[in-house]
């Protein structure tokens, strides 16, 4: 039968596979490769191979070892592309028509006329690496963000790799430890890749695998949760950005840059980064024991706000849906800020009373970022299921007025707590390990659709009909020698 060969044709190609590899590598037994190699993996998509537990395209890592390099006769990518046709050979040119149909809709939308004139659009889209879309809807968003991007892109470059290494394909493993990469140059180059125009779409592939040194988290091709990411990632830029650059302390970096002064930086976990200068805010939580009325206060500083859906609002699923109120991106934050009751799992130990007593909690900001990042939480945990809330949420794209959330708005100034919308991230599907993200930024007045390697046009009336996911804001600037309200 069909099946039946199908399955002969692989077992031929991963066999020779195997020899090739045998050849060239440090495994000993066949027998040893070919019974790791099957028990451990059923997947055929992305293969690699593992150098320590002879694995091929394994998501278990058991061990810390793993090729992210082809080999120089192309072997990985060889196999890869067997193991593909064969899979979608029925669908193949299906899928070639439609690749042809965007790559040539995103290559005519990259012509337009502004003021009378033609222009071409710089827009990069990113490839996907598989089921990298989390990734890369977090990437183009962050690159949206002005004073962020241009802090990495004016970073000098630096060199990974010396002497005979130097300029040469090398296998990366993790047994060389995690000295020989660097996040943020990682960054930094991709950064530098989009907005250029050389090239309709750039492969973050380096990056990634930088990321699966450092965030064992999201190694693999599964999908991933882009909010969980976009922490980790700025968890990790912060981190290193507090180390050396080329021998000059990044933190002087940071102080010489005139636009990042001290008074608009936020300390998480120590020195001030361009991270916390930029998207570090700080949290007033106040609880009140109900039995003595004692007020306890603490300051937490914060990178972006979670926010939930309110309850009612979960059944209106799209913009037109009649059947009740529209939730509003003002909903959600109220919610998040009003007063609330502790349930029975979160008493609060009062010093005064000296034991657990029911209590009241509520959230100030008593400081807000210059960029404002939102995150809707809709996903949930139910007995068995991580379900999403597919809720649409109306937001502002200008004009988002926080000043009635802070602690003290008296003291704010008269558009220091207006926020204008610069991205939206977006996840399309019904679950967190499922589905696609995609993102719209807006640049130089105008917004684009990102879509991994398509980028297209697209309107304000198109983002604000979108079911929002993450949300970037940033503080609008007051002009010179505006009135003072």
């Amino acid at each position: 039968s069909r099946k039946k060969l199908d399955g002969l044709l692989v077992f031929f190609v991963i066999l020779l596979f195997l020899y090739c590899i045998l050849k060239s590598s440090r495994l000993h037994s066949f027998d040893t490769f070919f019974k790791k190699s099957f028990i451990v993996c059923r997947s055929n998509k992305s293969p690699w191979v593992c150098l320590t537990c002879s694995s091929v395209h394994c998501g278990s890592y058991r061990c810390d070892d793993f090729v992210v390099n082809d080999t120089k006769m192309g072997l990985v990518q060889k196999v890869r592309e067997h193991l593909q046709n064969l899979e979608n050979s029925a669908f193949t040119s299906d899928r070639h028509r439609k690749r042809k149909l965007l790559e040539n809709s995103s290559l005519n939308s990259k012509l337009l006329k502004v003021n009378g004139s033609t222009t071409a659009l710089c827009a990069t889209g990113l490839r996907n690496l598989g089921n990298t879309c989390f990734m890369n809807a977090i990437l183009q968003s962050l690159s949206n963000i002005q004073q962020f991007c241009c802090y990495f892109k004016e970073l000098p470059a630096v060199e990974l790799r010396n002497g005979k290494t130097a300029g040469r394909r090398t296998y990366h493993t993790r047994s060389q430890g995690d000295n020989n990469v660097s996040l943020v140059e990682e960054f930094r180059k991709t950064l530098c890749a989009l907005w250029q125009g050389s090239q309709t779409a750039f492969s973050p592939e380096s990056l990634f695998y930088v990321v699966w040194k450092i965030m064992p988290n999201f190694r693999g091709y599964q999908q991933q949760d882009a909010h969980e990411f976009m922490r980790y990632l700025l968890d990790h830029l912060h981190l290193e950005l507090q180390g050396g650059f080329n021998g000059v302390s990044r933190s002087v970096i940071l102080q010489e840059n005139s636009n990042l002064s001290a008074s608009n930086k936020c300390c998480i976990n120590g020195a001030s980064t361009v991270v916390t200068a930029i998207f570090g805010g700080i949290l007033q939580n106040e609880v009140n024991c109900l039995i003595c009325g004692t007020e306890s206060r603490k300051f937490d500083p914060f990178l972006d706000l979670s926010l939930d859906i309110p309850s009612q609002f979960r059944n209106k699923r799209t913009k037109n849906q009649e059947s009740g109120p529209m939730c509003t991106l003002r909903d959600c934050l109220r919610s998040f800020t009003d007063l609330e009751e502790l349930d029975e799992t979160e008493l609060y130990m009062c010093h005064k009373c000296k034991k657990k007593q029911k209590s009241t909690k509520k959230f100030w900001i008593q400081k807000l970022p210059k960029v404002l990042c939102l995150h809707l939480k809709r996903f949930h945990w139910t007995a068995y299921l991580r379900n999403k809330v597919d809720t649409y949420v109306e937001f502002p794209l200008r004009g988002l007025d926080m000043k009635c959330y802070l602690l003290e708005p008296e003291n704010s100034g008269p558009e220091s707590c207006l926020y204008d919308l610069v991205a939206v991230v977006v996840h399309h599907g019904s679950g967190v390990g499922s589905g696609h993200y995609t993102a719209y930024a807006a640049h130089e007045g105008r917004w684009f659709h990102f879509n991994d390697s398509t980028v297209t046009l697209t309107d304000e009336e198109t983002v604000g009909k979108a079911k929002a996911y993450i949300l970037f804001y940033v503080e609008r600037q007051a002009k010179p020698g505006a009135e003072k309200l």
